[in-house]
């Protein structure tokens, strides 16, 4: 019987993600957390001969979010901007899963027209060790140019 080997799982930590903003690529090191998500828009449907209420994809929605540590204003920077001239600019995020003890290779996604929901603009804490912040955004495009290989079975 074949499974999984526990070695070809994939460590959180071992990725990289990138800002793509005015052609110029920056790490985003800081991240502790991002997930992506795509939700299909659904219309209901009824036919003749069919009791049932039938379903049929019309669109979808991209969102996510993010958790990072508090060591940037790149992103206070680009809600000011918003707020003081009324651009509102999005960029784009890739994203590359590579785990160096699997034998799955890399995956690499890129969520295109990324925009920011709401920032935190100031903070402070008493109580924390490190300052984060949660960003939660919509994206218009994705892509994913390289994908995870089987796993080897044991």
């Amino acid at each position: 019987m074949a499974f999984l080997n526990a070695g070809d799982t994939i460590s959180g930590q071992e990725g990289r993600a990138y800002t793509i903003l005015d052609g110029k690529y920056e790490e985003m090191f800081y991240i502790k957390t991002l997930e992506a998500s795509i939700e299909k828009q659904k219309a209901e449907i009824k036919t003749l001969g069919h009791r049932g209420l039938q379903h049929k994809a019309t669109g979808w929605s991209g969102t996510g979010s993010m958790t990072i540590y508090y060591v940037t204003s790149k992103f206070r920077q680009l809600m000011l901007d918003y707020v003081k001239t009324g651009v509102d600019k999005s960029f784009d995020i890739q994203i590359t899963n590579e785990d160096p003890t699997s034998t799955i290779g890399k995956q690499i996604v890129t969520l295109y027209n990324v925009n920011l929901n709401s920032v935190v603009m100031g903070k402070l804490d008493t109580e924390s060790e490190a300052l984060e912040e949660e960003l939660e955004f919509t994206f218009t495009g994705v892509d994913i140019s390289d994908t995870f290989s089987a796993p080897a079975q044991a």
